[in-house]
């Protein structure tokens, strides 16, 4: 399936802005479970200094500045992107417990799980502790599958939180989101990745799209035309598993990823400052279609 991205940010100043540096990490990935065949970004107006580079997690970010006095900064991404496949690595992945899976994080003997290993530590917006590590606990008992326990555990905060775009912000913490009992998608990758952590298991933090296809009088899911979050989990068996607990599922053809690393704070799409006298105000556009 290949899919067209438009998304489009609108910063709008109360008083002209005389300097502003910004980053982005809006160029999809080309990965196992999809291709990027083509990206572009649209900076207005046209930034003195724009240049891009990969960055530590392989992600394309995008640094631009401005010295001159602009009312209106628009950032647009173009992409097409095309979804692949994915296989049932959930089948491998479901062999091992949990317990087995931190020993190997504590000694990692593999280059892949040593990278993994990086995700088993806090993080900016991912902390953890004894509260969190107490509710992962139910879905984690003695000697159980750990596919199986990071399926029921994403089934849990699905079940047990609400959505509610007003109820938290970025500086949220996870102990305030278990006690809130309701957030938005970045919140509930953040709680279970702090979970898992706080196990000694690997988990990052991925941002991107969901695609819908509902059909007719049936409701759209969460995160719908707008960008999404959720995480992924390295199983030794098999690698990187990604898990959506927003919407309770394991994502398939029907995400489309953007960046990686270990949580928000590392893919933002749109981080910066800007000098200037007043307030802003944010608009944020996103249309995913199907190419033709």
């Amino acid at each position: 399936m290949k899919l067209q991205v438009v998304h489009r940010t609108l910063y709008q100043y109360a008083h002209p802005v005389t300097l502003a540096h910004n980053q982005a990490r809006l160029t999809p990935r080309s990965c196992a479970t999809q291709r990027c065949l083509q990206s572009r970004i649209v900076v207005e107006p046209y930034p003195m200094l724009l240049h891009s580079w990969t960055d530590y997690f392989g992600n394309e970010a995008t640094y631009f500045m401005f010295e001159s006095p602009h009312a209106e900064l628009s950032i647009t991404l173009e992409a097409a992107v095309e979804l692949l496949p994915r296989d049932l690595k959930h089948q491998i992945a479901d062999e091992g417990t949990w317990e087995e899976a931190a020993r190997v994080f504590q000694q990692p003997t593999s280059p892949a799980a040593f990278e993994a290993s990086l995700y088993t530590f806090d993080s900016p917006y991912v902390k953890r502790g004894a509260d969190v590590r107490a509710y992962a606990a139910t879905s984690f008992p003695p000697n159980r599958s750990f596919f199986a326990g990071v399926r029921e555990l994403t089934h849990r905060i699905h079940k047990d939180f609400r959505y509610d775009p007003q109820a938290t912000t970025l500086n949220t913490t996870t102990g305030e989101l278990l006690q809130l009992r309701r957030g938005v998608c970045q919140d509930f990758a953040h709680l279970q990745i702090a979970c898992l952590r706080s196990l000694g298991l690997a988990a990052r933090y991925v941002s991107g799209y969901l695609v819908t296809h509902s059909p007719p009088g049936k409701p759209k899911l969460v995160g719908a035309d707008a960008s999404h979050a959720w995480l992924s989990v390295f199983f030794p068996q098999c690698g990187w598993v990604d898990f959506d607990p927003t919407n309770n599922c394991l994502p398939s053809s029907d995400h489309i990823t953007l960046a990686w690393g270990r949580d928000y704070f590392d893919v933002a799409p749109i981080k910066g400052l800007y000098f200037g006298d007043g307030a802003s105000t944010l608009t944020v556009l996103v249309d995913v279609s199907l190419l033709n």
